[in-house]
């Protein structure tokens, strides 16, 4: 007879919990599979395709013979030349295609290669709450000890760096920022990079600088690498999923210095085997799409955000027409107990999920996010729902709040 098996897995795995909206678009096909015909508001993955010549440039790639060969970790010669085109015309970065850019299979994984390249097991790492809640789960595979730190509406949803200052700096390796940032939507701004930039030198902090959103509803993109001297300290993550509409295409990069570069790498060349040539192909073509791409796509997330907002507004919330990005993030009326309990109800009573705030920090629990990524069409028949079962308030204020 066999013997017990007792097989645990690893502490980390422990330590970190399946992402939110694996376990609730589960819940959500569920319901579609019971008819329930649920529209999502909730997920920021871009609903429209590729510019069409770099579809027809992935097509034709792939259909030629010996393009489907292990291609190099540092990624085709051409790619990294036409992202450091892209940094030069729109951002006015020179960055060395040679040594200073890294391309990347997304840039979630980046987020776990940057993670292993500068954080050893009890090394300290600032993520900020709210933010992107990868850059917790993968600290905490990292091993690395979690300081957060507050992002608060009556700030502007800025880092607040006297509060800073009375952290256990001398134990911090790496700080992670956004701008424009998810979910807030608060844009960047060359005094607040400045800032960030300052402070990661004067305490020998690595900033990591998350920034996928800077073309989305955004007349000026800005790079944390434009500030002078951000290179020594900061690296920049940037990619086309957002912007080009190439979410499941899993195209980025991460712009620095060629040591932290050359770091970076080697992590990376341990874990994966490198990007399918075609699609690094279809991604220079990407990259090299005119202004009239970025103001096509803008027009399109224009019309939604206007429908999002009446959303926001018929649901008694309110918000910052400032905001920037995919993304409407939105206090809760005074009424409502949380983000989350507002998001339960879109869902089981007019099924439309919108995306709670909590799960982006504690400081998230009064707000809730609405995507863009959804039709036009889809997001007034939402509306629709919202109002048929009751959920939103007659003659809502259109007025917005002001951080």
């Amino acid at each position: 007879m066999k013997s017990e098996l007792n097989i645990q897995p690893a502490d980390r795995v422990a330590s970190v919990k399946e992402y939110y909206f694996s376990r609730k678009l589960r819940e959500v096909a569920q319901m579609n599979a019971q008819g329930l015909d649920v529209i999502s508001l909730g997920i920021g993955g871009p609903d429209r395709i590729p510019a069409h010549d770099v579809i027809e440039t992935l097509a034709a790639e792939a259909a030629r013979e010996g393009n489907h060969s292990y291609q190099p970790y540092v990624g085709l010669p051409a790619l990294r030349s036409a992202f450091a085109d892209w940094y030069r015309k729109y951002y006015g970065v020179e960055l060395d295609p040679d040594s200073e850019i890294q391309p990347l299979i997304g840039s979630k994984e980046g987020i776990l290669h940057i993670s292993l390249a500068f954080l050893n097991p009890g090394d300290g790492v600032l993520v900020p709450n709210p933010g992107y809640p990868t850059y917790t789960s993968v600290s905490n595979l990292a091993q690395a000890t979690i300081y957060s730190y507050d992002l608060r509406e009556e700030n502007g949803w800025v880092p607040d760096f006297d509060e800073l200052e009375k952290l256990p700096l001398d134990k911090i390796k790496l700080m992670w920022v956004n701008y424009p940032h998810m979910p807030t939507g608060t844009p960047a701004t060359k005094a607040l990079l400045e800032k960030i930039v300052a402070f990661g030198r004067k305490h020998n902090i690595v900033i990591a600088h998350d920034n996928p959103y800077s073309f989305i509803l955004n007349s000026e993109p800005m790079s944390i690498l434009s500030v002078p001297g951000a290179k020594d300290i900061a690296i920049e993550l940037n990619s086309l999923s957002k912007s080009h509409n190439m979410a499941g295409w899993r195209v980025a990069m991460l712009a620095s210095n060629p040591q932290f570069v050359g770091w970076i790498l080697k992590v990376k060349s341990n874990i994966d085997s490198g990007q399918f040539k075609p699609v690094m192909l279809a991604a220079v073509k990407a990259l090299q799409c005119g202004d009239d791409w970025y103001t096509s796509l803008n027009e399109v997330y224009s019309e939604r955000r206007k429908v999002a907002e009446e959303i926001a507004s018929s649901l008694g919330c309110t918000f910052d027409p400032a905001q920037r990005g995919l993304f409407l993030w939105a206090r809760v009326p005074d009424g409502c107990s949380s983000g989350e309990e507002l998001a339960d109800k879109a869902l089981y009573q007019a099924r439309v999920f919108i995306t709670p705030g909590f799960i982006f920090g504690s400081n998230g629990e009064k707000f809730i996010r609405i995507s863009l990524c959804a039709t036009e069409a889809n997001m007034h028949r939402a509306l629709d729902r919202l109002k048929e079962a009751g959920l939103t308030k007659e003659n809502s204020n259109k007025s917005t709040h002001n951080s």
